[in-house]
């Protein structure tokens, strides 16, 4: 059963102590914001009130996507362990505009090894080296080629190159025509 609407009808005022409120349970972009604020009955032009609301919250610094940009690359960069696609693709989910993106991810991935990230990711998952089989036992080769490839989707949707992924499978002695099958897998 849903929870009823509210009825109240908000002002530009008490729109605005949401909105702080809001932003003090965590921090969100501005079209989050905007999107919340949205939901809210807004008495008078709404979009002017919602506009005003975010003005007035931008000039008090209480909102602001470059810094919320910067601060989110870099916990997904040293918290999650996640790849720089992953991070470029949740930022724009959120409504980050694509410049504050790139710019952003790319100050906080630049000196990020991403191989060395990608096995701190794995390391921090507790995902494990697939297990090697011999060609003489069909079973095993089969569960091996499983395991390699809940590796690589596993990589894929952190947000690592396929090149990244591949040179750590490689290292891990998984067969050519397994990775050539992976890699097919993604760019189709």
């Amino acid at each position: 059963m849903a929870f009823p609407r509210s009825k109240k009808v908000h002002d530009e005022e008490a729109l605005y102590d949401y909105a702080v409120k809001a932003l003090g349970r965590r921090m969100r972009t501005v079209a989050e914001l905007k999107r919340l604020l949205r939901q809210k009955q807004i008495g008078g032009d709404a979009e002017a009130v919602i506009s005003n609301v975010v003005n007035r919250l931008k000039d008090q610094r209480y909102l602001n996507d470059n810094q919320y940009a910067a601060n989110y690359a870099a916990l997904r960069r040293d918290g999650s362990k996640h790849g720089r696609q992953r991070v470029i693709t949740d930022l724009k989910v959120k409504g980050v505009h694509g410049d504050l993106i790139a710019k952003n991810v790319s100050e906080a991935y630049d000196e990020v090894d991403d191989e060395r990230q990608a096995r701190d990711y794995l390391r921090k998952k507790r995902i494990k080296e697939p297990s090697k089989a011999r060609r003489s036992d069909a079973a095993g080769m089969k569960r091996s080629q499983r395991e390699t490839a809940r590796v690589f989707r596993a990589l894929v949707r952190a947000g690592f190159r396929t090149g990244t992924i591949i040179t750590i499978l490689k290292k891990w002695d998984v067969e050519d025509e397994v990775l050539t099958e992976l890699e097919s897998e993604v760019s189709s």
